[in-house]
Protein backbone atom coordinates (compact mmCIF):
# COMPACT_ATOMS: atom_id res chain seq x y z
CA UNK A 1 0.00 0.00 0.00
CA UNK A 2 1.14 3.25 -0.74
CA UNK A 3 1.11 6.85 0.18
CA UNK A 4 0.56 9.73 -1.38
CA UNK A 5 1.36 13.60 0.01
CA UNK A 6 -1.81 15.58 0.64
CA UNK A 7 -2.29 19.36 -1.53
CA UNK A 8 -1.94 21.46 1.61
CA UNK A 9 1.53 20.40 3.57
CA UNK A 10 2.70 20.46 6.65
CA UNK A 11 4.07 23.44 8.01
CA UNK A 12 7.07 22.88 10.66
CA UNK A 13 5.76 21.22 13.39
CA UNK A 14 6.18 23.75 16.47
CA UNK A 15 7.49 22.84 19.93
CA UNK A 16 3.77 23.37 21.15
CA UNK A 17 2.34 20.41 18.89
CA UNK A 18 3.71 18.00 21.58
CA UNK A 19 2.16 19.12 24.60
CA UNK A 20 -1.21 19.99 22.88
CA UNK A 21 -1.99 16.62 21.41
CA UNK A 22 -0.91 15.15 25.14
CA UNK A 23 -3.39 18.20 26.50
CA UNK A 24 -6.20 15.98 23.80
CA UNK A 25 -5.11 13.00 25.07
CA UNK A 26 -5.47 13.47 28.64
CA UNK A 27 -9.03 15.20 27.93
CA UNK A 28 -10.34 12.05 26.05
CA UNK A 29 -8.95 10.06 28.75
CA UNK A 30 -11.28 12.21 31.23
CA UNK A 31 -14.62 10.47 29.59
CA UNK A 32 -13.47 7.53 31.20
CA UNK A 33 -13.48 8.15 34.59
CA UNK A 34 -15.66 11.12 34.75
CA UNK A 35 -18.94 9.21 36.47
CA UNK A 36 -16.30 7.59 38.68
CA UNK A 37 -17.29 9.89 41.43
CA UNK A 38 -20.61 9.18 41.17
CA UNK A 39 -21.04 5.47 39.94
CA UNK A 40 -22.97 4.51 43.25
CA UNK A 41 -25.45 6.97 42.99
CA UNK A 42 -26.43 6.92 39.09
CA UNK A 43 -29.44 4.80 39.63
CA UNK A 44 -31.23 6.99 41.63
CA UNK A 45 -29.95 10.29 39.68
CA UNK A 46 -31.14 8.66 36.26
CA UNK A 47 -34.51 7.27 38.24
CA UNK A 48 -33.60 3.53 37.03
CA UNK A 49 -32.45 0.02 38.04
CA UNK A 50 -28.76 -0.54 38.89
CA UNK A 51 -28.37 -3.17 36.19
CA UNK A 52 -29.58 -0.35 33.44
CA UNK A 53 -27.74 2.68 34.95
CA UNK A 54 -24.49 0.52 33.93
CA UNK A 55 -25.46 0.71 30.77
CA UNK A 56 -23.87 4.52 31.08
CA UNK A 57 -20.12 3.21 31.59
CA UNK A 58 -20.53 0.38 29.47
CA UNK A 59 -21.91 2.36 26.09
CA UNK A 60 -18.71 4.36 26.73
CA UNK A 61 -16.63 1.42 26.51
CA UNK A 62 -17.99 -0.14 23.49
CA UNK A 63 -17.87 2.77 21.04
CA UNK A 64 -14.59 3.39 22.08
CA UNK A 65 -13.59 0.51 21.23
CA UNK A 66 -15.40 0.38 17.97
CA UNK A 67 -14.15 3.82 17.02
CA UNK A 68 -10.49 3.22 18.10
CA UNK A 69 -8.93 1.22 15.13
CA UNK A 70 -11.70 2.90 12.59
CA UNK A 71 -10.67 6.65 13.49
CA UNK A 72 -6.74 5.26 13.20
CA UNK A 73 -7.27 4.11 9.73
CA UNK A 74 -9.56 7.04 8.63
CA UNK A 75 -6.85 9.36 9.51
CA UNK A 76 -4.25 7.07 7.57
CA UNK A 77 -6.43 7.75 4.46
CA UNK A 78 -8.09 11.18 4.96
CA UNK A 79 -5.81 12.82 7.33
CA UNK A 80 -4.63 12.61 10.91
CA UNK A 81 -5.50 15.64 12.02
CA UNK A 82 -8.80 16.41 10.56
CA UNK A 83 -9.91 13.02 11.96
CA UNK A 84 -8.69 14.15 15.40
CA UNK A 85 -10.23 17.29 15.39
CA UNK A 86 -13.63 15.21 14.02
CA UNK A 87 -13.45 12.84 17.14
CA UNK A 88 -13.24 15.71 19.84
CA UNK A 89 -16.02 17.21 18.16
CA UNK A 90 -18.29 14.17 18.41
CA UNK A 91 -17.03 13.78 22.29
CA UNK A 92 -18.68 17.55 22.78
CA UNK A 93 -21.65 16.91 21.44
CA UNK A 94 -21.55 14.04 23.53
CA UNK A 95 -21.09 15.83 26.51
CA UNK A 96 -23.62 18.24 25.89
CA UNK A 97 -26.38 15.99 24.85
CA UNK A 98 -25.25 14.26 28.52
CA UNK A 99 -25.58 17.70 30.08
CA UNK A 100 -28.55 18.34 28.91
CA UNK A 101 -30.41 15.25 30.15
CA UNK A 102 -31.20 12.82 33.49
CA UNK A 103 -32.94 10.68 30.84
CA UNK A 104 -31.50 7.01 30.68
CA UNK A 105 -31.88 6.78 27.03
CA UNK A 106 -30.10 9.71 26.18
CA UNK A 107 -27.66 9.62 28.40
CA UNK A 108 -26.46 6.68 26.95
CA UNK A 109 -26.71 7.91 23.21
CA UNK A 110 -24.25 10.49 25.15
CA UNK A 111 -22.07 8.84 26.55
CA UNK A 112 -21.85 6.74 23.36
CA UNK A 113 -20.38 9.87 21.61
CA UNK A 114 -18.23 10.28 23.98
CA UNK A 115 -16.55 6.82 23.55
CA UNK A 116 -15.80 7.93 19.77
CA UNK A 117 -13.32 10.09 20.99
CA UNK A 118 -10.57 7.48 22.01
CA UNK A 119 -9.31 7.45 18.76
CA UNK A 120 -7.85 10.83 19.48
CA UNK A 121 -4.85 8.80 21.21
CA UNK A 122 -3.09 6.83 18.28
CA UNK A 123 -4.48 9.51 15.60
CA UNK A 124 -1.86 11.70 18.17
CA UNK A 125 1.14 8.95 17.97
CA UNK A 126 0.55 8.86 14.76
CA UNK A 127 0.99 12.67 13.84
CA UNK A 128 4.01 12.79 16.24
CA UNK A 129 5.54 9.87 13.75
CA UNK A 130 4.68 12.06 10.91
CA UNK A 131 6.32 14.98 11.90
CA UNK A 132 8.68 15.13 14.88
CA UNK A 133 12.68 14.22 14.49
CA UNK A 134 13.97 11.27 15.70
CA UNK A 135 15.35 12.75 18.80
CA UNK A 136 12.01 14.03 20.13
CA UNK A 137 9.62 11.32 19.06
CA UNK A 138 10.39 8.87 21.54
CA UNK A 139 9.24 10.82 24.99
CA UNK A 140 6.63 12.58 22.63
CA UNK A 141 4.60 9.12 22.29
CA UNK A 142 5.47 8.00 25.51
CA UNK A 143 3.49 10.94 26.77
CA UNK A 144 0.93 10.50 24.44
CA UNK A 145 0.28 6.70 24.74
CA UNK A 146 0.48 7.85 29.05
CA UNK A 147 -1.91 10.46 28.87
CA UNK A 148 -4.83 7.65 28.85
CA UNK A 149 -3.78 7.10 32.16
CA UNK A 150 -2.78 11.07 32.98
CA UNK A 151 -6.28 12.01 31.83
CA UNK A 152 -7.75 9.14 34.37
CA UNK A 153 -5.68 9.34 37.59
CA UNK A 154 -6.26 13.69 37.39
CA UNK A 155 -10.25 13.04 36.65
CA UNK A 156 -10.65 11.45 40.07
CA UNK A 157 -9.79 14.45 42.30
CA UNK A 158 -11.27 17.20 40.26
CA UNK A 159 -14.50 14.89 39.25
CA UNK A 160 -15.08 14.32 43.03
CA UNK A 161 -14.71 17.82 43.68
CA UNK A 162 -17.41 18.72 41.61
CA UNK A 163 -19.86 16.27 42.35
CA UNK A 164 -19.25 16.97 45.74
CA UNK A 165 -20.23 20.85 45.90
CA UNK A 166 -21.98 21.05 42.70
CA UNK A 167 -24.97 19.33 40.32
CA UNK A 168 -23.67 16.33 38.34
CA UNK A 169 -23.73 17.59 35.26
CA UNK A 170 -21.58 20.44 35.82
CA UNK A 171 -18.85 17.18 35.14
CA UNK A 172 -20.15 17.32 31.21
CA UNK A 173 -20.14 20.83 30.91
CA UNK A 174 -16.48 21.20 31.94
CA UNK A 175 -15.32 17.99 29.91
CA UNK A 176 -17.45 19.74 26.69
CA UNK A 177 -15.23 23.00 27.42
CA UNK A 178 -11.98 21.24 27.62
CA UNK A 179 -13.02 19.43 24.58
CA UNK A 180 -14.00 22.49 22.45
CA UNK A 181 -10.47 23.86 24.13
CA UNK A 182 -8.57 20.90 22.80
CA UNK A 183 -10.00 21.60 18.96
CA UNK A 184 -9.04 25.22 19.00
CA UNK A 185 -5.44 24.61 20.11
CA UNK A 186 -5.14 21.37 17.87
CA UNK A 187 -6.83 23.66 15.18
CA UNK A 188 -4.17 27.16 16.03
CA UNK A 189 -0.99 24.44 16.81
CA UNK A 190 -1.02 21.11 14.74
CA UNK A 191 -0.51 21.02 11.14
CA UNK A 192 -2.10 18.02 9.00
CA UNK A 193 0.44 15.49 8.28
CA UNK A 194 0.97 15.06 4.58
CA UNK A 195 1.38 11.12 5.16
CA UNK A 196 -1.81 9.30 3.14
CA UNK A 197 -2.34 5.96 2.61
CA UNK A 198 -3.81 4.96 -0.78
CA UNK A 199 -7.21 3.27 -1.14
CA UNK A 200 -10.37 3.43 0.39
CA UNK A 201 -12.00 2.64 3.48
CA UNK A 202 -12.78 -1.00 4.36
CA UNK A 203 -16.29 -0.47 5.10
CA UNK A 204 -17.13 -4.23 5.28
CA UNK A 205 -14.50 -4.85 7.76
CA UNK A 206 -15.27 -1.71 9.47
CA UNK A 207 -18.57 -3.50 10.23
CA UNK A 208 -17.55 -7.35 10.71
CA UNK A 209 -14.98 -5.98 13.41
CA UNK A 210 -17.62 -3.69 15.14
CA UNK A 211 -19.75 -6.47 15.80
CA UNK A 212 -17.81 -8.67 16.75
CA UNK A 213 -15.89 -6.76 19.32
CA UNK A 214 -19.36 -5.61 20.59
CA UNK A 215 -20.21 -9.56 20.93
CA UNK A 216 -17.34 -10.26 22.82
CA UNK A 217 -16.86 -6.82 24.98
CA UNK A 218 -20.76 -6.91 25.93
CA UNK A 219 -20.83 -10.58 28.27
CA UNK A 220 -17.51 -9.46 29.40
CA UNK A 221 -18.78 -6.15 30.98
CA UNK A 222 -22.42 -7.18 31.80
CA UNK A 223 -21.59 -11.21 32.58
CA UNK A 224 -21.98 -9.94 36.02
CA UNK A 225 -25.81 -9.24 35.81
CA UNK A 226 -26.61 -11.49 33.41
CA UNK A 227 -24.53 -14.88 35.37
CA UNK A 228 -21.01 -16.21 33.15
CA UNK A 229 -22.61 -19.33 32.85
CA UNK A 230 -26.22 -17.90 31.43
CA UNK A 231 -27.20 -18.70 27.81
CA UNK A 232 -26.59 -14.87 26.78
CA UNK A 233 -23.43 -14.61 27.86
CA UNK A 234 -21.90 -17.67 26.66
CA UNK A 235 -23.73 -17.45 23.51
CA UNK A 236 -22.84 -13.61 23.05
CA UNK A 237 -18.84 -15.13 23.56
CA UNK A 238 -19.22 -17.95 20.84
CA UNK A 239 -21.04 -15.57 18.58
CA UNK A 240 -18.51 -12.69 18.63
CA UNK A 241 -15.64 -15.71 18.28
CA UNK A 242 -17.49 -16.57 14.81
CA UNK A 243 -17.87 -13.74 13.45
CA UNK A 244 -14.32 -12.07 14.40
CA UNK A 245 -13.45 -15.47 12.16
CA UNK A 246 -14.98 -14.73 9.83
CA UNK A 247 -13.94 -10.99 9.80
CA UNK A 248 -10.28 -11.84 9.94
CA UNK A 249 -10.81 -14.66 6.65
CA UNK A 250 -12.13 -11.17 4.70
CA UNK A 251 -9.49 -9.17 6.06
CA UNK A 252 -6.91 -11.27 4.45
CA UNK A 253 -8.16 -11.13 1.39
CA UNK A 254 -9.16 -7.46 1.15
CA UNK A 255 -6.38 -5.34 -0.95
CA UNK A 256 -6.83 -2.22 1.15
CA UNK A 257 -7.76 -4.26 4.68
CA UNK A 258 -8.90 -2.33 7.43
CA UNK A 259 -6.48 -3.91 9.98
CA UNK A 260 -3.40 -5.68 8.08
CA UNK A 261 -3.44 -8.92 9.90
CA UNK A 262 -0.02 -10.02 8.12
CA UNK A 263 1.13 -7.09 9.95
CA UNK A 264 0.08 -7.66 13.15
CA UNK A 265 1.23 -11.45 12.88
CA UNK A 266 4.46 -9.97 13.26
CA UNK A 267 6.57 -11.19 16.30
CA UNK A 268 7.03 -7.59 17.62
CA UNK A 269 3.03 -6.67 16.83
CA UNK A 270 1.31 -9.25 18.07
CA UNK A 271 3.46 -9.64 21.36
CA UNK A 272 3.26 -6.13 22.18
CA UNK A 273 -0.50 -6.13 21.17
CA UNK A 274 -1.06 -9.35 23.82
CA UNK A 275 1.45 -7.25 26.46
CA UNK A 276 -0.95 -4.57 25.89
CA UNK A 277 -3.70 -6.51 27.78
CA UNK A 278 -1.90 -7.12 30.97
CA UNK A 279 -0.97 -3.46 31.13
CA UNK A 280 -4.55 -2.67 30.25
CA UNK A 281 -5.79 -5.49 32.99
CA UNK A 282 -2.96 -3.98 35.97
CA UNK A 283 -3.42 -0.26 35.19
CA UNK A 284 -7.25 -0.61 36.25
CA UNK A 285 -7.14 -2.56 39.15
CA UNK A 286 -5.29 -0.10 41.33
CA UNK A 287 -8.39 2.47 39.87
CA UNK A 288 -11.06 0.04 41.36
CA UNK A 289 -9.23 -0.91 44.47
CA UNK A 290 -8.10 1.96 46.12
CA UNK A 291 -10.68 4.44 45.86
CA UNK A 292 -12.85 1.86 47.35
CA UNK A 293 -10.01 1.36 49.92
CA UNK A 294 -9.84 5.12 50.83
CA UNK A 295 -13.32 5.94 51.34
CA UNK A 296 -14.82 2.89 53.41
CA UNK A 297 -15.44 4.06 56.93
CA UNK A 298 -13.07 2.94 59.99
CA UNK A 299 -15.56 1.27 61.46
CA UNK A 300 -15.39 -1.71 59.24
CA UNK A 301 -11.78 -2.23 61.19
CA UNK A 302 -9.95 -1.99 57.15
CA UNK A 303 -11.41 0.93 55.83
CA UNK A 304 -9.34 4.37 55.97
CA UNK A 305 -12.43 6.56 56.08
CA UNK A 306 -11.87 9.56 53.62
CA UNK A 307 -13.49 11.64 51.53
CA UNK A 308 -14.29 11.26 48.39
CA UNK A 309 -11.97 14.34 47.11
CA UNK A 310 -9.16 13.14 49.78
CA UNK A 311 -9.29 9.66 47.85
CA UNK A 312 -9.25 11.04 44.85
CA UNK A 313 -6.50 13.06 45.44
CA UNK A 314 -4.33 10.32 47.04
CA UNK A 315 -4.66 8.45 43.85
CA UNK A 316 -3.90 11.02 41.41
CA UNK A 317 0.17 10.67 41.57
CA UNK A 318 -0.86 7.52 39.71
CA UNK A 319 -1.59 9.93 36.74
CA UNK A 320 1.05 12.27 37.92
CA UNK A 321 4.07 9.81 37.81
CA UNK A 322 3.00 8.70 34.45
CA UNK A 323 3.42 11.78 32.89
CA UNK A 324 7.16 13.18 34.82
CA UNK A 325 7.84 9.23 33.43
CA UNK A 326 8.06 10.11 29.58
CA UNK A 327 11.51 12.11 29.76
CA UNK A 328 12.98 8.95 31.89
CA UNK A 329 11.12 6.43 29.58
CA UNK A 330 12.98 8.43 26.28
CA UNK A 331 16.47 8.32 27.77
CA UNK A 332 16.09 4.61 28.86
CA UNK A 333 14.65 3.43 25.30
CA UNK A 334 17.67 5.41 23.64
CA UNK A 335 20.12 3.53 25.19
CA UNK A 336 18.34 0.12 25.73
CA UNK A 337 15.29 0.25 23.38
CA UNK A 338 11.40 -0.03 23.93
CA UNK A 339 11.77 -3.83 24.78
CA UNK A 340 13.98 -2.83 27.91
CA UNK A 341 11.65 -0.29 29.31
CA UNK A 342 8.91 -2.02 28.86
CA UNK A 343 10.12 -5.30 31.01
CA UNK A 344 11.44 -2.57 33.44
CA UNK A 345 8.02 -1.23 33.79
CA UNK A 346 6.44 -4.56 34.44
CA UNK A 347 9.10 -5.22 36.51
CA UNK A 348 7.87 -2.33 38.84
CA UNK A 349 4.59 -3.07 38.26
CA UNK A 350 4.59 -6.27 39.75
CA UNK A 351 6.72 -4.77 42.74
CA UNK A 352 3.87 -2.23 43.01
CA UNK A 353 1.11 -4.77 43.39
CA UNK A 354 3.74 -7.02 46.04
CA UNK A 355 4.22 -3.79 47.82
CA UNK A 356 0.61 -3.50 47.95
CA UNK A 357 -0.55 -6.61 49.88
CA UNK A 358 1.09 -5.35 52.95
CA UNK A 359 0.35 -1.36 52.40
CA UNK A 360 -2.93 -1.38 53.15
CA UNK A 361 -3.13 0.15 56.58
CA UNK A 362 -3.11 3.92 56.25
CA UNK A 363 -3.67 6.87 53.68
CA UNK A 364 0.07 7.81 53.31
CA UNK A 365 0.69 3.97 51.59
CA UNK A 366 -1.62 4.19 49.27
CA UNK A 367 0.11 7.05 48.00
CA UNK A 368 3.18 5.15 47.93
CA UNK A 369 1.38 2.31 46.16
CA UNK A 370 0.14 4.81 43.48
CA UNK A 371 3.87 6.59 42.92
CA UNK A 372 5.26 3.03 42.18
CA UNK A 373 2.40 1.64 39.65
CA UNK A 374 2.54 5.12 38.32
CA UNK A 375 6.43 4.73 37.32
CA UNK A 376 5.85 1.09 36.33
CA UNK A 377 2.72 1.60 34.30
CA UNK A 378 4.26 5.49 32.64
CA UNK A 379 7.40 2.69 31.45
CA UNK A 380 4.95 -0.01 29.98
CA UNK A 381 2.65 2.02 28.59
CA UNK A 382 5.48 4.78 26.83
CA UNK A 383 6.90 1.32 25.52
CA UNK A 384 4.25 0.15 23.38
CA UNK A 385 3.83 2.83 20.93
CA UNK A 386 7.59 2.59 20.20
CA UNK A 387 7.40 -0.93 19.60
CA UNK A 388 4.33 -1.11 17.72
CA UNK A 389 5.45 1.95 15.24
CA UNK A 390 9.11 0.25 14.93
CA UNK A 391 7.41 -2.43 13.53
CA UNK A 392 4.73 -0.77 11.17
CA UNK A 393 4.88 1.06 8.13
CA UNK A 394 3.96 4.69 8.07
CA UNK A 395 0.93 4.46 6.27
CA UNK A 396 -0.14 1.60 8.67
CA UNK A 397 0.99 3.74 12.00
CA UNK A 398 -2.80 5.25 12.78
CA UNK A 399 -4.83 1.58 12.35
CA UNK A 400 -1.88 -0.09 14.11
CA UNK A 401 -1.83 1.90 16.90
CA UNK A 402 -5.36 2.03 17.09
CA UNK A 403 -5.19 -1.53 17.46
CA UNK A 404 -2.97 -1.30 20.18
CA UNK A 405 -4.76 1.07 21.83
CA UNK A 406 -8.28 -1.30 21.58
CA UNK A 407 -6.09 -4.00 23.42
CA UNK A 408 -5.49 -1.89 26.32
CA UNK A 409 -8.96 -1.43 26.67
CA UNK A 410 -10.36 -4.71 26.51
CA UNK A 411 -7.39 -5.60 29.32
CA UNK A 412 -9.16 -2.71 30.82
CA UNK A 413 -12.70 -4.32 30.65
CA UNK A 414 -11.54 -8.05 31.50
CA UNK A 415 -10.17 -6.00 34.65
CA UNK A 416 -13.30 -4.20 35.53
CA UNK A 417 -15.12 -7.24 35.26
CA UNK A 418 -12.83 -9.83 36.62
CA UNK A 419 -12.21 -7.43 39.85
CA UNK A 420 -15.96 -6.75 40.23
CA UNK A 421 -16.67 -10.26 40.21
CA UNK A 422 -14.06 -11.08 43.11
CA UNK A 423 -14.91 -7.70 45.25
CA UNK A 424 -18.77 -9.26 45.02
CA UNK A 425 -18.11 -12.72 45.77
CA UNK A 426 -16.05 -11.52 48.73
CA UNK A 427 -17.89 -8.62 50.12
CA UNK A 428 -20.04 -8.97 53.23
CA UNK A 429 -23.69 -7.63 53.63
CA UNK A 430 -23.75 -5.15 56.08
CA UNK A 431 -27.77 -3.65 56.61
CA UNK A 432 -28.53 -4.96 53.24
CA UNK A 433 -25.19 -3.19 51.74
CA UNK A 434 -22.45 -5.07 50.41
CA UNK A 435 -18.99 -4.01 51.71
CA UNK A 436 -15.84 -4.75 50.11
CA UNK A 437 -13.75 -6.92 52.21
CA UNK A 438 -9.98 -6.62 52.56
CA UNK A 439 -9.79 -10.43 51.26
CA UNK A 440 -11.18 -8.66 47.96
CA UNK A 441 -8.66 -6.38 47.79
CA UNK A 442 -6.01 -8.44 48.35
CA UNK A 443 -6.95 -11.48 45.98
CA UNK A 444 -7.46 -8.49 43.14
CA UNK A 445 -3.57 -7.02 43.74
CA UNK A 446 -2.68 -10.91 43.38
CA UNK A 447 -4.77 -10.99 40.07
CA UNK A 448 -2.77 -7.84 39.12
CA UNK A 449 0.26 -9.47 40.20
CA UNK A 450 -0.46 -12.51 37.51
CA UNK A 451 -1.48 -10.50 34.43
CA UNK A 452 2.30 -8.80 35.22
CA UNK A 453 4.04 -12.30 35.02
CA UNK A 454 2.10 -13.21 32.07
CA UNK A 455 2.84 -9.65 30.45
CA UNK A 456 6.47 -10.18 31.34
CA UNK A 457 6.28 -13.60 29.70
CA UNK A 458 4.88 -11.79 26.31
CA UNK A 459 7.51 -9.07 26.50
CA UNK A 460 10.49 -11.57 26.81
CA UNK A 461 9.45 -13.14 23.68
CA UNK A 462 9.36 -9.45 21.55
CA UNK A 463 12.34 -9.62 19.04
CA UNK A 464 15.22 -7.48 20.81
CA UNK A 465 17.48 -4.93 18.96
CA UNK A 466 20.30 -6.33 16.27
CA UNK A 467 23.73 -5.83 16.88
CA UNK A 468 25.32 -2.59 15.48
CA UNK A 469 28.28 -3.01 13.84
CA UNK A 470 28.98 0.97 13.48
CA UNK A 471 31.60 2.05 16.02
CA UNK A 472 30.58 3.76 18.96
CA UNK A 473 29.98 7.46 18.32
CA UNK A 474 31.20 10.49 20.74
CA UNK A 475 28.26 13.51 20.79
CA UNK A 476 28.23 16.78 21.96
CA UNK A 477 24.99 16.66 24.09
CA UNK A 478 22.80 14.17 25.80
CA UNK A 479 20.04 14.83 22.87
CA UNK A 480 22.83 13.96 19.92
CA UNK A 481 24.01 11.03 22.13
CA UNK A 482 20.77 9.64 22.28
CA UNK A 483 20.47 10.51 18.41
CA UNK A 484 23.40 8.44 17.26
CA UNK A 485 22.48 5.97 19.67
CA UNK A 486 19.00 5.65 17.82
CA UNK A 487 20.64 5.49 14.48
CA UNK A 488 22.84 3.16 15.37
CA UNK A 489 20.51 0.48 15.63
CA UNK A 490 18.36 1.52 12.02
CA UNK A 491 19.26 -0.88 10.06
CA UNK A 492 17.38 0.15 5.85
CA UNK A 493 18.61 2.79 3.78
CA UNK A 494 20.01 6.20 4.26
CA UNK A 495 20.90 8.62 2.07
CA UNK A 496 20.67 12.81 1.19
CA UNK A 497 17.67 14.11 -1.68
CA UNK A 498 19.60 16.10 -4.19
CA UNK A 499 18.07 19.06 -6.28
CA UNK A 500 18.99 19.90 -9.94
CA UNK A 501 22.01 22.20 -8.50
CA UNK A 502 23.10 19.85 -6.43
CA UNK A 503 21.52 21.64 -3.22
CA UNK A 504 19.72 19.12 -0.52
CA UNK A 505 15.76 19.40 -0.82
CA UNK A 506 13.98 19.94 2.73
CA UNK A 507 10.94 17.96 3.55
CA UNK A 508 11.06 15.51 0.44
CA UNK A 509 8.53 12.47 0.73
CA UNK A 510 10.61 9.63 0.48
CA UNK A 511 8.93 6.29 0.02
CA UNK A 512 9.90 2.86 0.38
CA UNK A 513 8.07 0.38 -1.94
CA UNK A 514 8.70 -3.50 -1.90
CA UNK A 515 8.40 -6.14 -4.86
CA UNK A 516 5.10 -6.39 -4.69
CA UNK A 517 4.26 -2.89 -5.19
CA UNK A 518 3.31 -1.89 -1.59
CA UNK A 519 4.52 0.40 0.79
CA UNK A 520 7.09 -0.94 3.12
CA UNK A 521 7.94 2.91 5.00
CA UNK A 522 7.67 6.55 4.39
CA UNK A 523 9.74 9.68 6.02
CA UNK A 524 10.38 13.40 5.29
CA UNK A 525 13.85 14.57 4.54
CA UNK A 526 15.37 16.70 6.93
CA UNK A 527 16.53 20.39 6.65
CA UNK A 528 20.01 18.81 5.29
CA UNK A 529 17.97 16.29 2.76
CA UNK A 530 19.33 13.37 4.97
CA UNK A 531 16.53 10.34 5.55
CA UNK A 532 16.77 6.99 6.63
CA UNK A 533 14.23 4.74 6.09
CA UNK A 534 14.14 0.85 7.97
CA UNK A 535 12.91 -2.45 6.20
CA UNK A 536 11.26 -4.75 7.31
CA UNK A 537 12.68 -7.97 5.38
CA UNK A 538 15.79 -8.03 2.87
CA UNK A 539 15.56 -8.10 -0.70
CA UNK A 540 14.40 -6.09 -3.65
CA UNK A 541 13.00 -2.15 -2.93
CA UNK A 542 12.59 0.91 -4.82
CA UNK A 543 13.24 3.63 -2.92
CA UNK A 544 10.88 7.01 -4.42
CA UNK A 545 11.63 10.90 -3.82
CA UNK A 546 9.24 13.63 -4.83
CA UNK A 547 8.86 17.34 -3.63
CA UNK A 548 7.27 20.55 -4.46
CA UNK A 549 9.07 22.08 -7.78
CA UNK A 550 11.20 19.12 -8.40
CA UNK A 551 10.40 16.01 -10.85
CA UNK A 552 9.74 12.55 -9.24
CA UNK A 553 12.72 10.59 -8.85
CA UNK A 554 12.68 6.46 -8.05
CA UNK A 555 16.36 4.16 -7.82
CA UNK A 556 15.81 -0.06 -7.02
CA UNK A 557 18.42 -1.13 -4.42
CA UNK A 558 18.94 -4.59 -3.08
CA UNK A 559 18.88 -4.70 1.32
CA UNK A 560 20.78 -7.55 2.95
CA UNK A 561 20.48 -7.12 6.36
CA UNK A 562 22.63 -3.60 6.88
CA UNK A 563 23.04 -0.19 5.94
CA UNK A 564 22.48 0.98 2.24
CA UNK A 565 23.68 4.63 1.25
CA UNK A 566 21.10 5.36 -1.75
CA UNK A 567 20.86 9.27 -2.21
CA UNK A 568 17.70 10.16 -4.84
CA UNK A 569 18.84 13.23 -7.39
CA UNK A 570 16.01 15.09 -8.46
CA UNK A 571 17.08 16.06 -11.19
CA UNK A 572 18.05 12.63 -12.96
CA UNK A 573 15.11 10.38 -14.29
CA UNK A 574 15.97 7.31 -12.48
CA UNK A 575 18.82 4.77 -11.65
CA UNK A 576 19.33 1.78 -10.93
CA UNK A 577 21.80 1.60 -7.70
CA UNK A 578 23.52 -2.11 -6.79
CA UNK A 579 23.69 -3.06 -3.55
Amino acid sequence: MTQTTTDRPAGRASGAVVPVLAFAGIVVAVMQTLLVPVIKDLPQLLDTAPSNATWVLTSTLLSGAVATPIMGRLGDLYGKRRMLILSLAVMVVGALVSALTSDLLLMIAGRTLQGFAMGAIPLGIGLMRDMLPREKLGSAMALMSSSIGVGGGLALPAAALVAQHSDWHTLYYGAAGLGLLAIALTLLVVPESPMRAEGTFDLPGALGLSAGLVLFLLPITKGSDWGWTSGTTLGLFAASAVVLVLWGVMELRVKAPLVDLRTTARPAVLFTNLASIMVGVSFYVVSLVLPQLLQLPKSTGYGLGQSMVVAGLLVAPLGLTMMFTAPVYARLSAKYGPKFTLILGLLIIAIGYGAGLGLMSAAWQSLVISVLLGAGIGLAYSSLPALIVGAVPASETGAANGLNTLMRSIGTSVSSAVIGMVLANTANTVGGVEIPTMHGFRVSFLIATGAVAVGLLLALFLPGRRPSNKPQLRASSEEDAALERAEQVLRGFRGRVLGADGSPVARAKVTLIDRRGRQAGATLSAEDGSYALTVPDGGSYVVAARATGHGPHASSATHAGDERPVDLDLSLPGETVSA
